[in-house]
């Protein structure tokens, strides 16, 4: 009987060890990453570089101007952020489907990427407040009668893969319905002013910058699909950065920044209720 209460106390104290080992590690692993997420904005200020992801085929927002530089929205936002947390800045262009990617692999410090907000999206990355107004839409030829979801009964519809438009249309359009999905903004236009689908899902201010750009293919809005403003992407738990972008956020607000950016791309002031 001592024999097998010696073993059940040396099987005890080893068992407790193991799980004692067990805590400590996740203890660790859970220190070990909030001081990183915490050191993000240290970090940037101590390299001097803010790494920003931003598209570079969706005009207004993002896009090469002729001088072969980003210009837009989304980069002038990106280089308010920097100048006011007094580093550089340096973009990196990316698409709709990859630029979350960037951010949790830590390839960017932020996402300013006409960014929308949605439930998947937050489980993996926070947000910042919103920057810029955007809601997305249906648009089409004038001469179509397409007023609701339920009137896409047969029809092709162009749309950007892994966007908003994208998530949210494939809930509400009929089964007959055909979601044409390409893999950038550009692609996406060029589908629907070659006549390839009868109809594009994408922002306003896109749909705003194609009808000023050509004259082939009549554009208006259908119906619209969600109200979804840009809000920037940062990583999950980061709360110094994402606090300090707010501040600048709401300071650029204040003073006016925001809407001449505003102003300058969209061609219209900051809505007071964004």
């Amino acid at each position: 009987m001592q024999a097998i209460n010696r073993v059940t106390r040396k099987q005890t104290g080893a068992w407790t060890l193991r799980f004692c080992a067990m805590v400590l590690a996740c203890c660790a692993s859970f220190l070990g990453t909030a001081a990183a997420q915490a050191d993000t904005l240290e970090d940037i200020k101590q390299e001097g570089v803010l790494k920003v992801a931003v598209p570079q085929d969706f005009p207004p927002f993002g896009s090469i101007g002729t001088d072969m530089k980003p210009q837009g929205y989304d980069i002038d936002m990106a280089t308010l952020i920097a100048n006011d947390l007094g580093v550089d800045v340096e973009l990196i262009p990316v698409t709709s489907a990859n630029r979350i990617p960037f951010l949790t692999t830590g390839k960017a410090d932020l996402v300013i990427s006409s960014l929308g907000k949605n439930p998947d999206r937050a489980k993996v990355i926070d947000f910042s407040e919103p920057y810029a107004p955007f809601f997305n839409g249906v648009f089409g030829p004038k001469a179509s009668t397409v007023e609701g979801a339920e009137d896409l009964d047969g029809k092709m519809i162009a749309v950007t893969r892994g966007s908003i438009e994208d998530l949210e249309l494939t809930k509400i359009a009929p089964d007959s319905a055909t979601l044409k999905r390409f893999e950038d903004n550009n692609a996406t236009i060029s589908a629907f002013l070659s006549g390839q689908t009868d109809l594009i899902a994408t922002g306003n201010v896109v749909a705003a910058a194609v009808a000023e750009r050509t004259s082939s293919r009549d554009l208006e809005v259908k119906f619209l699909i969600k109200n979804s403003p840009c809000y920037v992407g940062v990583a999950k738990g980061d709360t110094a950065l994402i606090a300090k972008v707010n501040d600048i956020i709401k300071a650029a607000r204040e003073d006016g920044r925001l809407n001449d950016i505003s102003q300058r791309w969209l061609n219209a002031p900051l809505p007071e209720q964004l």
